[in-house]
């Protein structure tokens, strides 16, 4: 289990995960949390894998990734201390949707599904600020690919 230091309190209550979060909620979620310390070059998640967690970058850094149509690896995003992934399987239940690969020496702290219906079960108004911020997130990252799309479309348009 993850120790529960007040730093590592305020690192997570900074994090878009944990933000908004009471001391109770906080310390009700932390308590859940498991430390993965992950070397450079080890796959975290693999893309098309069950998956029942999530994770919160507490250090180092991370590449998400897709397998293309023609079988070529493409980087999808970075991710550093502060980010989270993993999340769309706790809310969908569906395989893993990328691969996640540590590109440094990484500390990540992760939560399961049945934790987090724990923290249900135990703090209702945690559990909600908590699908809420992943809501938010999931929306920032919606929104940055619509972005995306669209300067895509407008490149191909302009050839």
């Amino acid at each position: 289990m993850a120790v529960s230091s007040p730093d590592l309190k305020a690192f997570l209550l900074a994090t878009p995960f944990f933000g908004g979060l009471s001391d109770s909620g906080l310390d009700l979620l932390v308590s859940m949390l498991v430390e993965r310390r992950i070397d450079v070059g080890a796959t975290v998640v693999a893309e098309g894998e069950p998956g029942r967690s999530m994770f919160i970058v507490h250090s180092g850094e991370l590449v998400v990734s897709k397998l293309g149509h023609s079988g070529r690896v493409i980087r999808m995003a970075g991710l550093e201390p502060g980010d989270f992934f993993g999340e769309m399987t706790l809310i969908e239940m569906q395989n893993r949707s990328a691969t996640v690969v540590a590109e440094s020496p990484t500390v990540l702290y992760e939560l399961t599904a049945r934790q987090l219906y724990t923290c249900y079960k135990a703090d209702i108004h945690a559990y909600v600020m908590v699908i809420q911020n992943i809501n938010r997130e999931l929306c920032r990252r919606l929104r940055r690919a619509d972005n995306r799309f669209a300067e895509l479309q407008k490149l191909h348009e302009n050839q």
